[in-house]
């Protein structure tokens, strides 16, 4: 925790620093190996203001690292895996542990620092003086890191290539498969004339014609990339899907999934049920990176300046962007920098970690979507999930619903035909209409779920 004096407005390089150091005070399971692997780095902070608005206490609730996505055929119906892992994806996930445990405090009397009653029944609000602000390392991945290129610096989430006749799922496979998923190994299997456009940049004086690119794929039915050389490569402003293993994935590129957090709320649908107003980001902080302020509002910001019409509790609350001038130890540009010869070949780290501010199993380190370390034998076993998968996430929502005395429940969970997954989100009303909004007036080819990965319980 921080506290800030006089001046309130949050300062970029004190959120970076409370972030970093508390990555640094985690145990080493999970983590980079210094000089030879990098990952992207998120948090979500929580802000309360003090009584007289002088004073600013900030505080990190959830962290999350990681930089890999599970391809489609991986995906499971019961929900036992974690299908994204992308650091923002992980800490705000986390932070949706950390409001369970919150909501549970308030509905069981104990009491909240977040959280007040709402005048629905059954309905909380955030408290007065607090709001929640986002950290990010590195520019999010897709249409926010489409940025001219000013030097030579790395992406979050590079172009990714075929990967055919490599498809070993154990053993050798993990360092080929972080190679693959990061696209590390672009240089050498991409045709030539990608090969000479993506390699001679820094080569060619001309800089403002190049841009970074991203690795995350145009979703099906709308523009392609154009691949032209230089400015011309992508198309701005569309839906992306993340690179998987040679595979692709359903797992929505970060720079949309915040957009929507910018009208829908971070809550998700299940936790909307308890909550009076979606809950927004009020500000987003960056690290040190390649990093362009038109294009990040583009990408979270004016996409969805125009949606209208959304219900009671929802509104178009994009949040201030920031950047810091701290960068992540541990981020690629750094990881290169520190290289040594006889390291091996820098890679992204194959593990994800979460940490959240909650009293049972703060910390959840996984790898493919499912725990760190777990052998074939435990998959699919509870021994083998991922405290940030769907199934525990519903879970522990279900034990809220438990705690919550039944004449205090939302009216929305009144009903007794909810059974799985899929019912619990599809009662949530007014998240579904807004969702419909946003999806019919911002991104109509926003991919739908598969009904039948949603209907366990």
């Amino acid at each position: 925790t921080q506290a800030r004096g006089k001046d309130e407005v949050v300062c970029a390089d004190e959120v970076a620093k409370l972030c970093y150091e508390r990555f640094s005070q985690l145990p080493r399971r999970g983590k980079p190996e210094p000089g030879r692997e990098w990952t992207l780095l998120a948090a979500v902070l929580q802000i309360t203001r003090g009584a007289d608005s002088h004073s600013v206490a900030m505080e990190v609730v959830s962290l999350g690292t990681g930089t890999k996505c599970i391809g489609q055929t991986a995906m499971s119906p019961t929900g036992d895996v974690l299908n994204d892992s992308h650091a923002e994806v992980i800490a705000r996930r986390g932070c949706i542990r950390y409001l369970i445990q919150e909501l549970h405090g308030a509905v069981s009397g104990r009491g909240s620092s977040v959280f007040c009653a709402a005048d629905e029944r059954g309905k909380w609000k955030l408290r007065p003086r607090v709001s929640f602000l986002l950290f990010t390392s590195h520019t999010p991945c897709g249409d926010a890191s489409i940025i001219p290129m000013t030097d030579s610096q790395p992406q979050p989430c590079p172009p990714v290539t075929s990967v055919k006749g490599h498809e070993q799922t154990d053993g050798g496979g993990d360092l080929k498969r972080k190679a693959e998923e990061s696209g590390e190994e672009r240089i050498s299997k991409q045709p030539h004339l990608e090969e000479t456009a993506e390699t001679k940049e820094e080569d060619r004086g001309d800089t403002e014609q190049h841009i970074h690119r991203t690795g995350a794929k145009c979703v099906p039915g709308g523009p392609a990339d154009p691949l032209q050389p230089g400015v011309g490569y992508h198309s701005p402003g569309v839906l992306r899907v993340k690179p998987g293993r040679g595979e692709p994935t359903l797992s929505l590129s970060c720079s949309d999934k915040m957009a929507r957090w910018g009208v829908l709320g971070f809550q998700g649908a299940l936790l909307s049920h308890y909550l009076q107003e979606a809950l927004y980001f009020s500000t987003m902080v960056v690290g040190k990176c390649p990093y362009d302020q038109e294009v990040m509002q583009r990408a979270l910001v004016t996409r969805c300046a125009c949606v209208s019409d959304l219900p009671a509790g929802f509104a178009v609350r994009p949040p201030e962007l920031l950047q810091a001038t701290l960068e992540f130890p541990f981020s690629q540009a750094q990881t290169e920098l520190q290289h040594q010869a006889g390291q091996g070949r820098i890679s992204p780290c194959g593990a994800a970690i979460s940490w959240c501010n909650v009293t049972e199993q703060p910390l959840d380190v996984t790898a493919n979507g499912y725990k760190h370390g777990v052998t074939k034998k435990a998959l699919g076993t509870a021994k083998a999930r991922s405290l940030l998968c769907k199934s525990e996430l519903f879970h522990s929502f279900l034990s809220l619903v438990s705690a919550t005395d039944p004449s205090a429940l939302p009216d929305s969970l009144r009903k007794a035909e909810l059974q799985t997954y899929w019912d619990y989100k599809q009662a949530s009303q007014s998240y579904q209409q807004a969702w419909q909004q946003l999806r019919s007036q911002a991104f109509p080819l926003w991919p739908r779920s598969d009904r039948n990965l949603l209907l366990f319980h």
